[in-house]
């Protein structure tokens, strides 16, 4: 379920992402009761010129999720969270929730996605790598245009895989 954007709260506050609580506020939209859920950053998992994709468990549920930060222009609207919020299919990444933070004047977007932390041979990588490819192709029109080991979140008991990063896409 998405929530609303709402400003979190950042525990033990510094710059750096491992090992802080981060706390937000989700729901409150259509009668649904508003609950607050926090994450312990546990380790940064990637870095690009768009952000920071960190791995961080949910301390209510002790569920393990990514979290991408990406610095928004608050002049527009992130593309990613667009496409994000209206695809949904077993090997595009879960969008869980979303909620903003600031830091230096600076708003950040955070980006809450299930996850899969292991690897698996490439073998099985080719195998179910058309059934997601598939699906966003027929998205409107959409390309991913960043496709590598590092966008693939892979389940070594299922063999599920999960395509990730959005936030280079563009309409084909």
């Amino acid at each position: 379920m998405i929530g609303e954007e709402v400003p979190a709260a950042v525990v033990n506050g510094q710059d750096q992402v491992t090992g802080h609580i981060i706390s937000t506020t989700i729901g409150g939209k259509n009668g649904e009761p508003k609950q607050t859920i926090s994450y312990m950053a546990e380790r940064v998992v990637g870095t690009g010129s768009f952000g920071i994709v960190f791995q961080a468990k949910c301390l209510e549920t002790g569920e393990t999720v990514a979290i991408k930060k990406v610095l928004q222009d608050r002049r527009y609207k992130n593309r990613e969270l667009q496409l994000m919020r209206v695809m949904d299919h077993p090997n595009v990444v879960c969008l869980k929730h979303c909620f903003s933070t600031t830091s230096k004047d600076e708003l950040f977007l955070n980006l809450v996605m299930d996850t899969a932390n292991q690897r698996m041979p490439l073998v099985y990588v080719k195998l179910y790598m058309y059934q997601g490819l598939a699906y966003i192709h027929n998205v409107a029109g959409v390309c991913h245009r960043d496709l590598k080991p590092q966008n693939l979140l892979v389940d070594p008991l299922t063999h599920q895989v999960k395509i990730c990063d959005f936030g280079s896409e563009t309409a084909c």
